[in-house]
């Protein structure tokens, strides 16, 4: 008998300093849906907010976006973004994943734009819609 891994949820971020994007996508269909913005101060955020959103989903682990620069060195905001994830794991002690998210914020608009030349409803912000590419980029892994 062959052990298949345990369909998985995950919760991803798209780190800011002032708004950090969220999604939530599972390992079965492989994929990921934006859920909402959460404030933040200097990349502080609620953590309140994201202990209601991990209440509300129970997830299995983090994917949170990383930052590098073009040439995939590090930046300032890469920095920031490990430490909010390392954040994450020491407070809710589940497995963290990073995910490489150069050029996520430009696919995001470029998303964005689409879906406002398909319809005028209401449609997640850029950010949401980014932690939702780096979540389906990592399950597509």
């Amino acid at each position: 008998m062959l052990d298949t891994p345990k369909p998985q949820v995950l919760l991803a971020f798209d780190f800011g300093t002032h708004r950090i994007g969220v999604a939530i996508g599972q390992t079965v269909t492989g994929t990921a849906t934006a859920l909402s913005i959460l404030p933040a101060n200097d990349g502080i955020p609620d953590w309140q907010q994201i202990e209601k959103l991990i209440e509300e989903w129970h997830p299995d682990a983090f994917v949170v976006g990383i930052p590098l620069n073009m040439d995939g060195s590090e930046s300032e905001m890469s920095v920031r973004a490990r430490k909010f994830g390392q954040r994450l794991h020491g407070r809710f002690g589940k497995p963290l994943f990073e995910m490489d998210e150069r050029l996520s914020s430009f696919e995001a608009k470029q998303t964005l734009a689409e879906q406002h030349k398909k319809t005028s409803q209401f449609v997640k912000p850029i950010d949401s819609i980014a932690a939702k590419l780096i979540l389906e980029s990592w399950l597509s892994r």
